[in-house]
């Protein structure tokens, strides 16, 4: 008993053994690795393997294509080279022009009074540095005087006095009150005017303290007036800022300092010259918009403020490596260039895009100075590599899988009419030859088959015709092709339910896609 329990797992264990190594020599030893599909050619150097990226980024693959010089005129390919240059950038945006801030006087007392005369009395007067505005007249101001007149007279009779810190204090008392009336700012000229009559300044003459035009008016006549009562202000326009609202996206790209252009309707032909003063630290959240303040020069006050103007801001953006806008062809997840390696070989490759400048587009990365890349037609090449990516994809079943290939009986000639077919209605023509001899009575079949292009959002389109026997081996049909394009083709022919030939082939449909 015991022998034929050990005789029983023995053979278990070898019958396990030999299903581990079929399995590893059937699946594991002959699982496909990761290397490029047939047909499908490595990319040259600094070049990423096209499938890979669109794998990962689930676009569709992409892979190298092979153009005749006729097919390239025909598409319009045409090629230019990336380059490494200094970049500027021109930002265009409108504004507004303010008052610049720094540039405004306010005029404001620091005692109370009553205001008597005017002569500054309409907004928007232009006033110079020292022109009279208007007369004021304080019984704090003249009681403040008349210490100070008294203080004057005291030190006169009292400075030759022996009495100690007498003639002392004399002084002191004058110069405390003259103090007061320097805090207050009475000029050194209306001080001297005092001590020389003897006699309190009853209305107080009051002067611009700089030029400008005066944008705010609250002095009136027989006005009470106190210190937090602003009377006047006054800004110089001969410099003004101009607050553009620039795009959030192009924020990035400006420096302080750079320097700007304005034009303003009001005056054609003419430019404005100046500079960011500053990017101000808050986006409009209804606009998407930076505010950037210019300043601008205006000796000839030409521009006023509340004026409408156009903006074109100067950038910098350094050397970068760009090429010609137009080579990168967006597909949405992924940005990809044609490689131009001559002879009409196209290589795609993925790359990292910087900002547009211009007619051309800064590019980060999967590109080197002096390559050339296609710069038109790039829709119509991406066609060509997704149909060469889906032909290469193509796996012939394992060996032994299914039903064993039978070889071809007989051969193929595919004709169209017109040559090369367009897209509508075409003529499909069949010769059907077995060892030199016409075939009658077959099945013969054309199916046609375009893969989809979601770059130019277009999905995949079939089209299928059974051709007419009319003898001597010739089978004729009509199909009705949706659209222009590379087609690929399958044609079979059977009789009496066997296979007697196929063929794949594919053709350039004229016409609009």
């Amino acid at each position: 008993m015991n022998k034929y329990v050990v005789r029983t797992s023995l053979v278990w264990i070898a019958s396990i053994a030999c299903a581990a190594g079929i399995y590893f020599y059937f699946y594991a030893a002959r699982k496909p690795h990761s290397a490029a599909p047939a047909g499908v050619q490595p990319a040259a150097v600094g070049t990423a393997a096209p499938q890979a990226f669109a794998a990962r980024s689930g676009n569709p693959p992409l892979a190298p294509v092979q153009l005749s010089p006729q097919r390239m005129q025909s598409i319009g390919v045409q090629v230019g080279t990336v380059e490494r240059k200094q970049v500027h950038d021109d930002i265009r945006a409108t504004g507004i022009v303010q008052i610049d801030e720094r540039l405004v006087s306010y005029v404001q007392l620091r005692f109370s009074g009553y205001i008597r005369k005017v002569f500054v009395n309409a907004p928007y007067q232009y006033v110079k540095k020292g022109e009279p505005l208007f007369t004021i007249y304080s019984p704090e101001l003249a009681a403040t005087q008349n210490e100070y007149l008294l203080a004057q007279r005291d030190e006169s009779q009292l400075e030759n006095s022996t009495v100690a810190d007498v003639a002392s204090g004399a002084k002191a008392l004058k110069a405390a009150a003259k103090a007061r009336l320097e805090q207050w700012n009475i000029s050194q000229t209306q001080i001297d005017s005092l001590e020389s009559t003897g006699k309190p300044i009853t209305e107080l003459t009051m002067d611009s303290p700089a030029s400008g035009y005066v944008t705010t008016l609250n002095a009136l006549p027989n006005l009470y007036v106190q210190p937090s009562t602003r009377l006047y202000t006054i800004a110089d326009l001969s410099r003004v800022w101009v607050n553009a609202q620039v795009f959030q996206n192009d924020a990035g790209r400006l420096r302080p300092r750079d320097p700007v252009e304005i034009t303003v309707d009001a005056y054609p032909g003419r430019t404005f010259h100046g500079r960011i003063e500053s990017i101000l630290p808050q986006v409009d959240e209804a606009t998407r918009t930076v505010q950037v303040r210019l300043e601008i020069a205006n000796p000839d006050l030409d521009l006023k403020p509340g004026m409408y103007v156009n903006a074109d801001l100067k950038t910098n953006l350094g050397r970068h490596l760009v090429v010609p806008a137009s080579a990168i062809l967006q597909t949405g997840t992924q940005a990809v260039a044609f490689i131009n390696q001559g002879g009409g070989r196209l290589i795609p490759q993925e790359v990292t895009v910087g900002p547009r400048v211009g007619d051309d587009i800064i590019v980060l990365s999967g590109l080197k100075t002096g390559q050339r890349v296609v710069t038109s037609a790039n829709f119509l090449v991406d066609a060509d590599s997704q149909l060469q990516a889906a032909a290469g994809s193509y796996r012939p079943p394992p060996p032994g899988a299914g039903r064993t290939a039978q070889p071809s009986r007989a051969q193929i000639q595919f004709t169209t009419n017109p040559t090369p077919p367009h897209k509508g209605n075409d003529q499909f023509q069949v010769k059907l030859m077995e060892n030199g001899a016409p075939v009658d009575g077959a099945d013969v079949t054309v199916r046609l088959f375009m893969p989809a292009m979601p770059a130019m959002g277009m999905s995949a389109k079939t089209a299928a015709v059974k051709l007419v026997d009319s003898g001597s081996g010739v089978y004729r049909g009509t199909a009705t092709l949706p659209s222009g394009g590379t087609w690929q083709v399958t044609i079979t022919a059977r009789k009496n339910g066997q296979m007697l030939a196929t063929k794949q082939l594919s053709f350039n449909a004229a016409g609009a896609m």
